[in-house]
């Protein structure tokens, strides 16, 4: 075992962006905080920006397999290291909306209003911005809520390429803007704006992930210890199943016991709901923090996503980031249908094994001649909770992912309307994949906050109702999906959740004391 204590005041399992967020600023608490991670450090090497070791032998996604609602077992595309899966994501760290705090109506359904407003998280939402390094432009997109002050940094701005598509698409009246985007891209900045950001990890370290901004900084602080390739098992709780009095982990083939007076889950809203799942006691027969509402698991979502190829057959398109342009126009009710669509955004710039890696019947020279000569959007839509799209867990420890999608018709609309534009403004080739299970980057859902213990796992402070000691900060808390990355919420909430802790939990215990 790596050296650790056996008892720390606060314990947090997962150094991703929740994980992380949470150790930064209760770093500053003087608590003594461990942080459990399953995995390592992603070594910084060249294989992490190579389309091979990336996107075909998959060298760096997790070996494990789950199981789909049939059954048949799947590999995820999801991320074990310190920084999780936001060593790998394309460093969006976009707002949701204020209509995404309230009651939304979409074709297929409506989105549930959140127990909170945006204006209470407004400030979070600001101090995230700054943890994370976002570059952008106040005020420049159309469906903006309201701000209290400036972006960070400014808008990295576009390359003339993709400036030539934002003027086409001004002229038919769309509004595009500057994708609020984590990178470290300033004076003094290390990034090099190159086309192996999104998707790749990135080995200068120029990419704003959480082991870059949040889990560094907490482990300076010398208040906070971070154990490796150490997975948690079960949490245990006192005989009355109030609270956790600790966690077994394994590492190396071994179990301990670590304990501490507070615990946190950040493993991400699968894990997370695995965790607890596997936590049964005979006081929580169907998994801790569920014995009220039944609804850890449940409400999985992770959007509807469509990557887009829009070909120019004779023009090559020499940009090298590409992801620096964004579209609103079809996020809420449009011109073009009542109800909210969702989200357009540059693509990383693909490479002609990025999507033969899972096309396989398209030649990878066909594919390479059509990157070289296209503009690449990622779609994505929300997708809405549905109890039964859920996180389970098998007898023999093996995660299953029972998952539905939902919302479907919006999403397709979208993808025929952005095909349509591109086509107007000179791009008469579209290739499109739409992504499926397997793309768990933005998994969200399984243990929602609210206000009734009977329909939801945590308070408003991300509190399991039926646990005192016990909380989740990863994407498990959200209540709906929006249309939008959701790290820069989940930074958001650790923040005021952090917040919470220091004023009303540590401190009362401190006077207890």
């Amino acid at each position: 075992m790596t050296a650790i204590n056996d008892r720390y005041d606060i314990v947090i399992i997962g150094a991703g962006v929740g994980g992380g967020a949470m150790a930064n600023r209760l770093a500053r608490t003087g608590a003594r905080v461990l942080m459990i991670e399953r995995g390592n450090y992603l070594p910084r090497e060249a294989d992490n920006w190579s389309v091979k070791a990336v996107f075909h032998d998959r060298k760096y996604t997790t070996k494990e397999t789950w199981l789909d609602a049939n059954g048949r077992e799947f590999n995820p595309s999801t991320f074990y290291y310190v920084g999780g899966n936001s060593k790998f994501f394309g460093a969006a760290t976009v707002r949701f909306r204020r209509e995404d705090f309230a009651a939304l109506e979409h074709e297929a359904g409506v989105s549930p209003a959140w127990p909170v407003s945006y204006e209470e998280f407004e400030p979070y939402y600001a101090e995230a911005e700054r943890m994370m390094g976002t570059h952008g432009t106040a005020g420049a997109d159309p469906h903006e809520p309201p701000r209290s002050g400036p972006m960070p940094y400014p808008a990295i701005g576009h390359e003339p390429e993709i400036e030539a598509v934002a003027a086409r698409l001004r002229k038919r009246g769309l509004r595009p803007f500057p994708l609020p985007i984590a990178i470290d891209r300033h004076e003094g900045g290390a990034c090099i704006r190159c086309a192996t950001c999104d998707g790749f990890a990135c080995k200068l370290g120029a990419k704003n992930d959480a082991e870059v901004r949040l889990v560094g900084p907490a482990l300076a602080s010398g208040r906070v210890d971070l154990v490796l390739d150490t997975k948690a098992i079960r949490l245990l709780t006192d005989s009355a199943g109030k609270r956790v009095t600790g966690i077994e982990v394994e590492q190396d083939g071994r179990r301990r016991t670590i304990c501490g007076d507070l615990f946190i889950s950040a493993a991400g809203a699968i894990n997370s709901a695995a965790l607890l799942l596997r936590s049964a006691t005979d006081r929580h027969p169907t998994g801790l923090a569920n014995t009220s509402s039944d609804q850890v698991g449940r409400n999985y979502m992770a959007h509807n996503n469509t990557a887009m190829m829009a070909i120019h057959p004779l023009r090559k398109n020499k940009v090298k980031f590409q992801k620096s342009l964004c579209i609103n126009d079809f996020y809420l009710a449009s011109p073009v249908r009542p109800y909210p669509m969702g989200n357009i955004q540059g693509l990383g710039k693909l490479q002609g094994g990025m999507l033969t890696a899972n096309m396989r019947w398209i030649p990878e020279w066909v594919m390479s001649r059509f990157a070289e000569r296209s503009v690449d959007w990622w779609i994505m839509s929300e997708d809405l909770p549905d109890p039964n799209n859920r996180v389970s867990v098998e007898s023999d420890g093996k995660i299953r992912l029972s998952y539905t999608p939902n919302n479907l018709k919006a999403h397709g609309e979208l993808v025929r309307e952005w095909t349509k534009i591109m086509r107007s403004i000179g791009f008469p080739l579209v290739v499109t994949q739409k992504m499926d299970i397997t793309v768990s980057m933005h998994q969200c859902g399984t243990a929602r906050f609210g206000t009734d213990p009977r329909n939801s796992v945590l308070d408003t402070y991300s509190k399991a109702w039926d646990i005192d000691n016990l909380y989740v900060v990863d994407a498990s808390f959200l209540p709906s999906s929006a249309g939008f990355n959701p790290s820069l919420t989940i930074v958001a909430q650790a923040i005021r959740v952090t917040e919470h802790i220091a004023d009303k939990v540590l401190m009362s215990e401190s006077v207890a004391g």
